[in-house]
């Protein structure tokens, strides 16, 4: 699903085709509901998700890389989309394909931005809200 961002978010390309390309270049196990739901939605709800990593960026998202542009879209959608991922599981995801995709040390910046989007997104799961 993060290739299929970073596609989009290169090209430009309409979600639908590069949906369809990845199904069929791609023969092992896929969720593909899952897929469909994740990778379909954070376009349509892009401005959304901005809103929500905005204020916990250190620059504007335009300027984030965009495999880590990818990985916080993934990471705020699924928080804020899939109270039944716990939030650890949403960051420790994210954090790990940072480390196999991102730049050195993307990953430290991934884990800071979703700890404190979940802070504000799910505050009692966290703890902040008890």
């Amino acid at each position: 699903m993060m290739q299929a961002l970073y596609q989009w978010l290169m090209t430009n390309a309409e979600p639908f085709e590069i949906a369809a390309q990845f199904r069929e270049a791609n023969s092992e196990k896929v969720d593909w509901e899952y897929f469909d739901e994740v990778f379909l939605s954070i376009p349509a709800c892009r401005k959304s998700i901005e809103e929500q990593i905005e204020p916990v960026v250190d620059r504007e998202v335009d300027a984030l890389g965009l495999i880590e542009k990818a990985l916080l879209y993934i990471g705020a959608f699924e928080l804020m989309n899939r109270a039944e991922i716990p939030y650890k599981v949403v960051i420790n995801e994210c954090v790990q394909l940072a480390k196999t995709f991102g730049a050195t040390d993307s990953h430290k910046y991934v884990n800071g931005v979703l700890d404190k989007l979940a802070k504000g997104i799910r505050p009692i799961e966290v703890g902040e809200g008890a």
